[in-house]
């Protein structure tokens, strides 16, 4: 500028002295004229040349002026990039980002709208993040293919941003300039948004107003920013993928403590249930401890347990805790109205279902059915099968876990343990008093047995020692007598109680010959006619002739009629009536509608109805009746009843209206 000055000085000397030589020139000769235009054209010239070079200066400096703007809103547009990308890798959830992001690039180009697209199934991106200016229409939840994006201005993988200044550059594109008229877009930069390679979406900066010229700072410093957020954005889902994984975490640690919980539970529970089958065999109260120990750990409605009755083919619920449902206590089921239900049950199978039509007492219910079940492995002198059942009612929209199922039927396996123990405490019980009453039995035939073993010993001694001091012939033929009735009376005990022993150890012979029974009983009665002549006692034979021949053991069979018409006249009063009678019956009740004989002893006398169950027992004899005056050991009737078996025979008793009638039915043919 100085040099500038110093021509311009220069200059206007030269033209000074320029108009100083004309007007010298003027009074003098022509020729210093013309050397003084001369001088005056160059200064004119230099002048000019000046006034250029000025004008070039006044130029240069506006430029200088216009780039130190620039430069100076770059750097202020530099700042605010590097706060707002400070300000966004704060942000801790991916739409806090994308959020903040768009208002961020809003404000840092000074743009209309801002839209952010997330790729979604089949190349399709919707909105999901929008700065918008409030003249303009938001485009939040809307969609746009990405892939019209990507054919139109750049390729897959490569992060370039591209710049719309105006729609008339994007008219060979018609669906691209179809999509920006829609949105009210006059210019626009677009730019990839990748996550480790990945096409995420497009980020699209709009201008609505005008188009715009983008300047390539502009393109450069929303590439920059977008691949910030790609990095924040990536930040934040590994922060919220993080943080989702220490909550599943804190979900799977409190969901596995409750199970562990509810494992204590249980198994506390089940040492509860476990120890009262150990230490009592009170059915009732174990059972019932075990319905109310599940309803109150599994939190049930209600539960119940139910014993079968097969015979009769019912199920009845006889233990009950019933928490907001009605109570069952006591409910009869037959199992052939539910075939469905108790085939399972009886099968060992456990089973829930919710019923399709509402119970009109429960309602809707979610059911779990557990049998009560003793294998074959652990009855223990028990029949295995299914004992009873576990019913456990909840709400309709419980399902019961394996792992409940499995307590369950561990319960159920205490539950049968328990039955199970009590049977057999009663089936002990019951031996003990069988025991008892077989060793009181035992002393008393023992009794019996030894006083009929010693009467007649006593009488043989006896009658010997009266042998030696007797002097007549008459009175040794008397003990003689006695001698050999006692002797036979001793053999016949023995021989009963042997024939008794082998009988109950099924070694007694059979021999199978055609028999008939008329001839039989005929020959039977005439022994018993001078001792009933003897007692004023009346014995009545009804036999046909014609009756067929019956196939069986003819000694068992006469021993077995000879033992029936001896008591018959033992318990039979003086003047009392006895029967016997034989007939043939074709269609038999006794041997499912086979031919039978049929054999019937009838005396006058009656057997008490407590009494009369009992009198086949071995050693067993009636209370009324006296064992000095009618001898016996009570083994007659057992001896008859297990002799009646040995032929495959049936024998019945009753006693009614002053009669006891026994009755014998055998078969008419018997196969060896």
């Amino acid at each position: 500028m100085r040099d500038l000055d110093q021509r311009i000085k220069a200059a206007q000397a030269q033209l000074d002295d320029v108009s100083r030589s004309i007007g010298n020139s003027i009074t003098s000769e022509p020729e210093p004229l013309a050397i003084a235009l001369t001088d005056l054209i160059t200064a004119l010239t230099e002048l000019q040349a000046i006034k250029t070079e000025l004008h070039q200066k006044d130029k240069a400096l506006e430029l200088s002026h216009q780039a130190i703007a620039q430069g100076q809103q770059q750097l202020e547009q530099i700042h605010l990039l590097n706060a707002s990308v400070r300000q966004m890798r704060q942000a801790v959830r991916p739409q806090a980002v994308l959020d903040y992001a768009a208002m961020a690039i809003q404000k840092l180009l000074q743009l209309d709208r801002v839209v952010v697209y997330h790729l979604i199934a089949d190349g399709t991106g919707v909105v999901v993040a929008e700065a918008v200016q409030p003249a303009w229409d938001s485009m939040v939840g809307s969609t746009s293919s990405i892939a019209l994006f990507q054919d139109s201005f750049w390729l897959h993988g490569h992060d370039r941003v591209q710049a719309v200044d105006s729609l008339s550059l994007v008219e060979s594109l018609p669906e691209m300039a179809t999509l920006l008229r829609q949105q009210q877009v006059q210019s626009s930069l677009i730019s990839p948004l990748f996550l480790e390679h990945d096409l995420w979406g497009v980020v699209c900066g709009q201008q609505c107003s005008q188009s715009r010229h983008w300047q390539p700072f502009e393109l450069e410093l929303l590439q920059q920013f977008v691949q910030e957020v790609a990095i924040a954005l990536q930040n934040a889902e590994r922060y919220e993928t993080a943080q989702q994984v220490n909550v599943d975490l804190e979900q799977q640690v409190h969901q596995r403590t409750v199970l562990v919980q509810r494992a204590l539970d249980f198994e506390s529970m089940l040492k509860r249930i476990t120890d009262k089958v150990r230490d009592s065999l009170d059915e009732n109260q174990i059972l019932q401890a075990a319905v109310q120990e599940l309803a109150l750990v599994l939190e049930l409605s209600g539960c119940n347990a139910a014993l079968y009755d097969l015979k009769q083919g019912i199920s009845v619920v006889r233990y009950e805790y019933a928490h907001s449902v009605p109570a069952y206590c006591g409910r009869v089921a037959h199992m052939d109205r539910f075939p469905r239900i108790y085939s399972q049950l009886q099968q060992g199978l456990s089973f829930q279902f919710c019923s399709l039509i509402p119970n009109p007492e429960r309602g809707r219910v979610a059911l779990l059915a557990c049998p009560i079940f003793v294998d074959a492995h652990s009855s223990q002198g028990i029949k295995p099968g299914v004992l009873g059942d576990l019913w456990l009612i909840h709400n309709p929209e419980h399902i019961f876990s394996e792992f409940e199922i499995r307590l369950v039927q561990q319960v159920a396996n205490q539950c049968a343990i328990a039955i199970r123990q009590a049977q057999l405490y009663q089936a002990a019980q019951v031996q003990v008093q069988e025991l008892a009453k077989l060793n009181r039995l035992k002393d008393e035939f023992l009794s019996t047995v030894s006083h009929e073993l010693r009467t007649p010993i006593t009488n043989v001694k006896m009658a010997i020692q009266m042998l030696k001091v007797a002097s007549d012939a008459e009175k040794q033929q008397k003990y003689l007598a006695i001698l050999e009735r006692e002797s036979t009376r001793e053999a016949e005990l023995i021989n009963d109680l042997l024939d008794l022993q082998r009988l109950e150890a099924a070694s007694f012979p059979v021999a199978l010959e055609s028999i008939q029974l008329a001839n039989l009983l005929s020959n039977l009665v005439e022994p018993f006619q001078s001792r009933i002549a003897t007692q004023q006692q009346t014995l009545r034979l009804m036999c046909p002739d014609n009756l067929p021949p019956v196939v069986s053991d003819f000694t068992i069979l006469r021993r077995i009629l000879t033992e029936l018409l001896n008591n018959a006249c033992k318990y039979t009063d003086r003047g009392g009536q006895i029967q016997l009678e034989a007939q043939f019956e074709a269609s038999s009740q006794e041997f499912g509608a086979s031919p039978a004989h049929i054999v019937t002893v009838r005396n006058q006398a009656e057997i008490s109805a407590a009494e009369l169950p009992k009198i086949f027992e071995k050693f067993y004899r009636c209370s009324h009746a006296d064992p000095w005056s009618h001898g016996g050991t009570g083994l007659g009737l057992a001896l008859v009843q297990r002799l009646v078996d040995q032929v495959d025979g049936i024998i019945r008793v009753e006693s009614l209206d002053g009669w006891t009638t026994f009755t014998v039915a055998l078969p008419k043919q018997r196969l060896p």
